[in-house]
């Protein structure tokens, strides 16, 4: 199978989409002079160009494109070829309405923005196809063409009449039979049993809470809808190129995709990713997005496909990265395993909806500020790469997560609208990154054999595979912390007995699990060490230690934390130094250590391979103590016992014969 190694060949890729159709031909030349000067090896074209090289039904325009792909081989730049299927010309939508989306009110999704097709709908699977056919055949063999890139941002729900019948077919695939059905989605509550399939719809407006199964098959089947289009034109790439590897974006942490299931069928995985300027947190962010992606692509290296060179244009307030945030965030991102740093976009776009995002030129042109960064950053990944390209990061620690756990986790009728699944991950990220641990992501069905310790932030709903593995995990020798609403559903979400699995509840010494207490947005509950956010829970210890226990309320007295061996439970959510001090405590017992003992607070140390990456978050300098004598592969200077580091300062090193 083709890997993204194929298309680095010992390098960092380095650029960012390129969309020459939005320009006059004569702003080329200086667009290849320009990706030289700053150490661009790679450019992704032809995402939105569906209407230029299609602009009628069945017409082809590739003399443009042909002229773009021969430009960058002449100035040795590899192109990530894209099929141009993520937003059809308006003459689709126009001629073939029933290609168009429908929301859940029935309402249609029109054309005028992008994403706006029914994955369902074969009209737009014939037109996808054909072309994707044809610009395969046509770029085969071009000397240009390093990686193909299908699509763009998975993301379109549809609930139209197509979608509906396609449903019913995953349905019936997926149970055999209505009976199965029925019992699957407990339809004898509210009287909504089905009597036959055509009797079925995807979830619509409703006059009062749905069918939390029925929205949860339909998440699933809505994944894998848009899973069968990927699949569909990356077969006919492979087809024509199957020396040369295919991928598509994910967007981060996004709930729409189970990316577990779809990056097995890629053969690089990548991520576009946005951290908000202004977000203290954001370095965090960025690290739990990188290990995320890092694990998705099996623990090797992994393609950052987009990011902002400064400001974007979607939040309520856009602001721009400061001086050095920008190459902080990147080489963060190859610490974290990426052996492809690119941009949306290339040069800032001067109209539609998106010239108010940066590009990696962007409007002040190369001498503004952006465009020298993005120089330097080149530059250093044209150092880094014989170094660090095709290498591993080693982790200890691995956090759990599973889509279908979060599609369950959040339906309409829950307990607490405060408890958002993405939140409880970054809190538990967190607290592992502020505690210098190196993670890693993993599925519960996943090997875990080769971490020392496991975290679960929390998985409400979990297979019984699932749980014979966390159960195994811990009598082979591992430690397991998972935190409240953990194994409370199986597969069909229908509620365990006693309201947790009965495994998981001999596991941590659980003996009655009597009430679920959750709390306001901003309520707090004392307990020994910490304070308690988001939940509480009324438990009822067997054979557990109490690590800690709720100091006030109705829960006075009655175990918050529970440790029974090796295996651990928090039935709230440790405010942050609280929960680190708690996995940090976990972690030691397991003999997970940090990479660097001792960090400042913002600073954060990654191993890859042989070299340490040691990055500072802060908006002021840091000094950080490091054992040992080591030489920086960035600036070849030598480093012996410590290291000064500016704000958003970054440092590689290796460490040094004695």
């Amino acid at each position: 199978m083709p890997a993204l190694g194929d298309a680095a060949r010992g390098r960092i890729l380095f650029g960012g989409d390129y969309n020459p159709e939005q320009w006059p031909e004569e702003t080329w030349a200086e667009d290849v002079r320009l990706m030289k000067d700053a150490g661009v090896n790679s450019v992704t074209v032809g995402v939105f160009s569906w209407a230029r090289i299609e602009p009628r039904p069945g017409a082809r325009d590739f003399g443009w494109l042909d002229r773009v792909m021969d430009l960058a081989h002449a100035h040795g730049i590899g192109v990530v070829l894209a099929t141009p299927t993520s937003s059809p010309p308006p003459w689709m939508g126009a001629r073939h309405p029933e290609t168009l989306p429908r929301d859940e009110n029935g309402r249609t999704v029109w054309w005028g923005s992008r994403q706006h097709f029914c994955a369902s709908s074969p009209t737009y699977r014939s037109y996808a196809a054909a072309i994707t056919e044809d610009l395969a055949a046509r770029y085969a063999g071009h000397p240009a063409l390093t990686m193909w890139h299908v699509n763009n941002e998975y993301c379109t729900s549809c609930w139209c009449d197509e979608t509906a019948r396609h449903f019913r077919r995953w349905l019936a695939a997926r149970y055999g039979t209505v009976e199965a059905l029925n019992e699957a989605w407990g339809t004898a509550f509210w009287s909504q049993r089905y009597d036959a399939w055509d009797e079925v719809l995807p979830p619509r407006r409703a006059q009062y809470i749905r069918n939390p199964a029925h929205l949860l098959d339909f998440r699933r089947f809505t994944s894998d809808a848009l899973l069968e289009c990927y699949a569909a034109e990356r077969d006919i790439v492979a087809r024509h190129t199957p020396h040369v590897p295919v991928t598509t974006n994910f967007m981060p942490f996004w709930s729409g995709q189970d990316a577990w299931a779809w990056a097995a069928q890629e053969d690089v995985v990548s991520v576009d990713v946005y951290p908000d300027p202004r977000d203290p947190l954001g370095g965090q962010y960025n690290a739990l997005i990188g290990d995320m992606t890092r694990s998705q692509a099996g623990g090797g290296p992994w393609m950052l496909m987009e990011q902002a060179a400064g400001s974007v244009n979607w939040r309520s307030v856009n602001h721009p990265k400061p001086k050095g945030l920008n190459r902080l965030l990147s080489l963060q991102s190859v610490a974290h395993g990426a052996d492809a740093v690119c941009y949306f976009q290339w040069r800032q776009s001067r109209q539609g909806a998106e010239k108010f995002h940066s590009g990696m030129v962007s409007h002040a042109g190369e001498h503004g500020r952006t465009f020298q960064e993005v120089k330097r950053i080149g530059a250093e990944l044209a150092v880094l790469g014989p170094e660090v390209a095709g290498t591993r990061v080693a982790a200890d620690v691995a956090v759990l997560h599973d889509w279908h756990a979060w599609w369950a986790a959040q339906q309409e009728g829950r307990l607490s609208q405060e408890v958002e699944y993405p939140e409880l991950v970054r809190a538990w990220h967190r607290a592992l990154w502020e505690g210098g641990l190196t993670t890693a992501f993993a599925h519960p069905e996943h090997d875990l054999g080769g971490y020392r310790m496991v975290v679960v932030p929390q998985l409400y709903l979990l297979s019984d595979a699932a749980v014979d593995n966390l159960v195994a995990y811990v009598a082979g020798g591992g430690t397991l912390v998972s935190g409240f609403l953990t194994g409370v559903a199986d597969e069909d979400d229908r509620i365990r007995p006693g309201g947790m699995d009965g495994r998981l509840r001999a596991l941590f010494g659980i003996d009655v699990l009597h009430e679920w207490w959750p709390l306001d947005r901003g309520e707090t509950v004392a307990c020994d060490g910490f304070a308690g956010t988001l939940w509480s829970e009324e438990l009822q210890a067997s054979d557990a230690e109490v690590v800690a226990a709720y100091r006030d309320g109705e829960l006075a007295g009655m175990p918050a934390v529970l440790r029974r061996g090796r295996a651990w439970y928090l039935s709230t959510l440790p405010e942050p130094a609280g929960l680190r001090e708690l996995l940090g405590r976990a972690a030691a017992a397991a003999g997970a250590r940090p990479v660097l003992e001792g960090l400042p607070a913002d600073v954060e140390a990654v191993r890859r391979g042989e070299l340490l990456f040691v990055l500072n978050h802060g908006r002021a300098p840091a000094e950080v103590a490091v054992p040992g004598t080591y030489r920086d592969v960035l600036t070849g200077a030598a480093v012996a016992g410590s290291l000064a580091l500016e704000r958003y300062g970054v440092a590689v090193l290796r460490e040094a014969a004695p």
